[in-house]
């Protein structure tokens, strides 16, 4: 390997890693997040109404004529929504398990039954007080509830005749022709729950300026996966604005985002799953989202957001939601023609174009060999041979211009010694033998640098896959994390506190790689001596956290590069022949173009100055 080959790897590194830490740090501090210190995510949290110490007072279930005045008082038109008995109703089909409740009308948990948490619990994307739908409504003209705080009044389970279900939650006022009314329903095999704000006669109980409604929406994110960490710099909330413009932002121990323009949806993002909310038709006005971060140990964030919803004033008025509760899970999500997939990591920041790598070239080929083959190791494993193949014209064409280095290298330590330490007149006419003997100085680096977007892609890619959460293989107990051998009582500093045997064969096949091209290799620099084995040492401490899948699909690139390489050396390559042509190439005249002409002569001019100095 010749210094330019060894500097175009060096810089294919040190991109490498440049992306990993960018990467890193927009996962956790993204250029969006206004980070305030306020007590705005306070705003929407559940609140126990006054009709809670009532009903707690009164006797046998039976308030008394003062009871009930306070009640009105508190309440006004929703007096009578403000007292009951909690009643739940269950709808599900083959993918998800909603529960609603009577109070708030609203979904009080949800499961995903196809999918465990890393214990092997039931995945809940939602459950407990603290998620909530909510509307705001007018007791009176002073003062504004939240739909979430009081009783609706169930209908029955009814079967659709595509085989969904449907239920509808109304939440009656004092005035027999104004209410507000949920209608949810759930469809065979699909993720999706469908959920229409149905307003009636409430043109009539709001301000007459009023073109709105606004819709609460608590979101809070608990600990599903084995490295907490990970997913606290995966929780995202996601947005599509009308005008297709996508983006995002990663939830911060307390930050705030207001969004004044019109969505056309708006997700909470987990690690690898997501909610939702769609505008069916139309789109929301705006949003406001405020989110924290709790210090808590199965909390991973919370998310606050208020969206406006439009409001024509109409006496029937009705806004239909699609409340999506399932997996980023990148063929599921495109199937929607709504951007949803843009919520999945395939590539960002100064690497934003290798997702069109995955989109093109890794997922399509990933997704056909899952179809037939069901051990994802094996997947990956022909996966990586399928890549190898892709780049072989590249990975052979840089073998080549190693060995033609390699056969140039004795006069190339012949110009180096003739010139001692004027680099100028060694570059000079090194790049006349270069030129003379019809070598290419780039061509060993420029292949490394062409296979650059394949190496980020996969590292957006892997760590990004829910085909691979909570798949085994060989000692990896979960493809999409780290394959922990051994858990250490201690942290070491730039490693962590654990070992995973993958990152380590990465390391060594690494360095083997290294030792195996040394002869390549200016020895007499110590940096060009020294990086190729410094540059593994570095990636040990970054990729060791990193999900196995990526770190297995690392090290068996590089076992192919150390067989593939000794292959083409000892048995394709031809030193003797590549030397022959070497020497036919110096006898052919050179011919020069106008811009190499002006080099030249600019290397003269730099280096008559020089010798006149001296």
């Amino acid at each position: 390997m010749d210094r330019n080959s060894v500097i175009g790897f060096l810089l294919l590194g040190v991109l490498l890693v440049g992306y990993i830490f960018y990467n890193q740090k927009q996962q956790g501090t993204i250029a969006r997040e206004k980070a305030r210190q306020d007590s705005i995510a306070n705003l929407n949290k559940p609140k126990a109404p006054v009709a809670d110490s009532l009903m707690a007072t009164a006797n046998g279930g039976t308030l008394d004529s003062a009871h009930q005045a306070q009640l009105a008082g508190e309440f006004g038109l929703f007096a009578t929504a403000a007292v009951a008995p909690v009643q739940t109703t269950v709808m599900e089909n083959d993918d998800v398990k909603v529960t609603f409740s009577n109070k708030g009308g609203q979904p009080i948990s949800v499961q995903l039954k196809k999918f465990k948490t890393s214990e092997g619990g039931p995945l809940m994307l939602a459950q407990g007080s603290f998620n909530r739908l909510s509307i705001e409504v007018p007791a009176s003209a002073t003062k504004v509830l939240n739909s979430a705080d009081l009783f609706f009044t169930a209908g029955p389970v009814q079967k659709l005749a595509d085989g969904g279900q449907s239920i509808s939650y109304r939440l009656n006022t004092s005035n027999p022709a104004v209410y507000l009314e949920f209608v949810y329903g759930i469809k065979p095999g699909s993720y999706i729950v469908n959920y229409n704000v149905h307003a009636v006669g409430f043109q009539n109980i709001l301000p007459g300026n009023q073109n709105y409604l606004t819709l609460q929406w608590n979101s809070q994110n608990d600990k599903q996966e084995h490295d907490m960490e990970n997913e606290r710099l995966n929780n995202q909330v996601h947005y599509m604005f009308a005008n297709d413009k996508h983006d995002y932002f990663t939830l911060q121990r307390t930050s705030h985002e207001k969004l004044d323009n019109k969505l056309k949806w708006i997700s909470v993002k987990q690690q690898f799953f997501n909610t939702t909310l769609i505008a069916k038709s139309g789109s929301f006005d705006a949003a406001d989202v405020n989110t924290k971060v709790p210090q808590s140990g199965n909390i991973v964030g919370q998310a606050f957001t208020s969206l406006t919803i439009p409001y024509n004033r109409a006496n029937d008025f009705s806004f239909p939601i699609d409340i999506y509760y399932g997996p980023n899970h990148y063929k599921t999500l495109k199937s929607f023609d709504l951007g949803l997939e843009k919520i999945i990591p395939l590539g960002s920041g100064i690497f934003a174009f290798v997702k069109y790598v995955n989109k093109w070239i890794i997922i399509p080929v990933f997704n056909f060999l899952s179809g037939f083959i069901g051990n994802y190791g094996v997947i990956i494993i022909l996966l990586t041979i399928f890549i190898r193949l892709l780049i072989a014209p590249f990975t052979y064409q840089s073998y080549v211009s190693q060995a033609k280095m390699k056969v140039l290298k004795p006069e190339i330590d012949e110009l180096r010694a003739k010139h001692g330490d004027d680099q100028q007149a060694f570059g000079m006419d090194q790049m006349k033998l270069f030129k003379s003997a019809g070598v290419n100085p780039l061509g060993g680096c420029l292949p490394a640098l062409l296979q650059l977007p394949i190496l980020v892609a996969m590292y957006s890619f892997f760590p990004s896959s829910i085909e691979l959460r909570q798949e085994s293989f060989l000692w990896a107990k979960d493809l999409s994390t780290y394959d922990s051998i051994l858990n250490l009582p201690f942290n070491v500093p730039f490693y962590g506190n654990h070992v995973s045997l993958f990152t380590i064969l990465m390391t060594i096949t690494s360095l083997v790689l290294a030792f195996y091209n040394r002869g390549m290799t200016d020895q007499s620099n110590p940096v060009m001596k020294y990086m190729p084995y410094i540059m593994p040492i570095m990636l040990l401490g970054i990729f060791n956290r990193l999900a196995a899948a990526l770190t297995f699909y690392y090290f068996l690139s590089n076992v192919i590069s150390i067989l593939l390489q000794w292959v083409l050396q000892t048995f394709v390559i031809n030193h003797d022949k590549i030397h022959a042509q070497i020497q036919e190439n110096k006898k052919k005249p050179v011919s020069k173009s106008k811009w190499q002409e002006k080099l030249e002569e600019v290397q003269r001019r730099q280096q008559d100055m020089q010798q006149r100095k001296k």
